[in-house]
Order: structure tokens, then C-alpha cells, then sequence
């Protein structure tokens, strides 16, 4: 989908915004659908409002083996487990033509804020506009943030900011206490950021990357076709697995896009995968449960506290693109 609208990826510090944070069944915009929203509103530094609701999503029906019986559910065993969201809780919750247009009057104008937010924006984004809504807020993501300031953690996951700033996390994967948690985090790296510094020398540290265009950086000698690298974009420097065949490119050329960008190629799902990217038909066939080996061994790693997610081709060229 064209997100002619969308708003822009600021870097800033404010004290006045609306933290959102969302659950999906997946990181695919197409084929996956939203099952909680939520929002805390901040104003000069202060919470003064919250909203969150459920959000249940289009059901699927499939033949239990045991029983034989077809049976209606919304999410599968893997989120689940992650998120704490049954189907159960599921099955009276509002559909999103109702959550939507309370959560837009909600946010209103404000910039908006949240952890790798673009996956967020992206998904309200489309569910508004198969409403009739434009969604175009700018809005500022922590994990860029943490990403600058502290450069020398080997991993940036709301978990990992958190940890690194004694905050203690509770309903990890649950919207409103991801909001909370995000909020905590940039208040305090906002704070540590102006003791330092102003804010526009704040802006001014996002430049370009430079890097030994020599170096190579991914299996089967791909090198980059760049030296000059944007390490805010969410692959650079982050380890791309690709399964199942794509369809808008080989997958030799999409290899080539992730070292472009500043990304490292392999061909295993192992504990420093942090992308596996789904072709497209492969991704419709999980929704179904019909997953690859590399894809449950990538569930499982990221059940056990792995810094791995699994996304679409669509998301991947998404992240591609991605803009300050």
C-alpha cells in the first residue's frame, strides 16, 4: 500500500506527545492484523491520559484433528505464548471500526512516539485508510535513540534499553505496558541526552556512516555497492536469513540490498539472526499455520529471549526505504 500520507520520522526530544505501542499476529501489513492498541498521552513530561483496547481480528477456521471439528480462531500457539493474548479474550473484543476512531480522537495531532514505531505506524496507518482515515502523524522512534546514545549494546529491544536502565519490565508484549515501558526509557535517555548536550547538537549526530567500501559483509562475497551507510536504518548491521521465494526479486539481489544498506547476509536461522524474511506466498501459507523449519526455529528462538524477528518480503522492502 502507497502511505502517501504518512507522517515523518523525526528526530527530536519533546515533552509533550502520545506514546503508542500496538500487538499484531504478525509483521506482515497484508496478511496480519492488529489485536491491541494502546496510548499514554504526556504533557511537559507528565502521563495525563491512557487508552487501550483489544482488537479482535478477522477469525480463521480450521478442522481440529482430534475432534474433527472446525474451530474459529484468532491468533495462533506462537502469539500466544509471546504476548499472553488468547483467543478467548479475543472473542468479545471490539473490531477495529470501532477501536480506530476512539484511538484517533485520542492521539489527535500529537507526535507520536514508540519503540522500532514504523512497524506501528505502518499498521494504523493501513487500518485507518481501509476506514477513511488519514493517518499522518510525525512520530520519533526510541530505538533510533538508543541506537545513537548507546551504541555498545549488542542488542537495542525495549528489553534491552530497559535492562540497561534498571527499569523493570512486567507484561512484556502487552501495548499499554510497552507504552509505559517506552516512556520510561525516553525520559530518562531525553534527560541524559540535554545534560549534554542541546538539542540540535542532539540532531546533528545523525550523519552518514562511512565504511571501507572493501569490506566484505555477507556470505558468498557480496559486497556493498556503498561506503557511505545510514546506521539508523533498522537492518544496518543486523543479520538477514531469507527463506522461500520472493517475488519481487532474486534472492541473490535482495542479499545485495541488505549489505547496501549496511546488513550481513546468512543463510541459518541461529541465535544472531535477527531478520528472517518470508517471501510472500510462504508468509500467506503461515498465516495458515503452514510454516517452514526455519520459521519455527525462529519462533522458538525468539520465545527464548532472542533479539530475531520474522517478517514478510513486503515488510522487508519496507525497511528498505525506511527515511529519516
Amino acid at each position: 500500500m502507497l502511505r502517501e500520507f504518512k507522517g515523518k520520522s523525526l528526530i527530536a526530544l519533546p515533552d509533550t506527545y502520545v506514546v503508542i505501542d500496538t500487538e499484531t499476529t504478525g509483521l506482515d501489513y497484508e496478511f496480519c492484523d492488529i489485536i491491541e492498541i494502546s496510548a499514554i498521552k504526556v504533557v511537559a513530561g507528565e502521563v495525563v491520559d491512557s487508552f487501550s483496547s483489544l482488537v479482535q481480528p478477522p477469525p480463521s477456521f480450521t478442522e481440529n484433528p482430534e475432534t474433527g471439528v472446525e474451530e474459529c480462531t484468532y491468533v495462533d500457539e506462537y502469539i500466544t505464548a509471546l504476548t499472553g493474548i488468547t483467543n478467548a479474550s479475543l472473542e468479545n473484543a471490539p473490531k477495529i471500526d470501532s477501536v480506530f476512531p476512539a484511538f484517533a480522537n485520542f492521539i489527535g495531532n500529537n507526535i507520536l512516539i514508540g519503540h522500532n514505531v514504523n512497524f506501528d505506524i505502518n499498521f494504523l496507518y493501513d487500518a485507518g485508510a481501509r476506514l477513511g482515515y488519514q493517518f499522518s502523524n510525525s512520530f520519533i522512534d526510541t530505538m533510533r535513540i538508543a541506537r545513537k546514545i548507546y551504541p555498545d549494546l549488542k542488542h537495542h529491544r525495549l528489553c534491552d534499553i530497559a535492562s540497561h536502565l534498571n527499569i523493570i519490565v512486567t507484561n512484556a508484549h502487552r501495548a499499554l505496558a510497552d507504552c509505559e515501558t517506552t516512556n520510561e526509557c525516553y525520559t530518562i535517555m531525553r534527560r541524559s541526552i540535554l545534560d549534554s548536550m542541546s538539542e540540535d547538537a542532539f540532531k546533528a549526530l545523525y550523519k552518514p556512516h562511512h565504511r571501507n567500501n572493501g569490506s566484505k559483509i555477507d556470505i558468498a562475497s557480496i559486497v556493498s555497492e556503498n561506503t557511505v551507510f545510514d546506521e539508523t536504518n533498522p537492518l544496518y548491521g543486523k543479520t538477514v536469513v531469507f527463506t522461500g521465494a520472493l517475488h519481487s526479486m532474486l534472492r541473490k539481489d535482495a542479499m545485495q540490498c541488505v549489505v547496501n544498506v549496511g546488513g550481513i547476509n546468512a543463510n541459518s536461522v541461529t541465535k544472531s539472526t535477527n531478520f528472517l524474511v518470508i517471501g510472500s506466498e510462504e508468509f500467506a501459507s503461515s498465516v495458515k499455520d503452514g510454516k517452514t523449519t526455519k520459521m519455527k526455529k525462529a519462533e522458538s528462538l525468539r520465545l527464548k529471549g532472542n533479539d530475531i524477528q520474522i517478517i514478510s518480503e513486503d515488510a522487508f522492502f519496507d525497511m528498505l526505504a525506511f527515511e529519516n
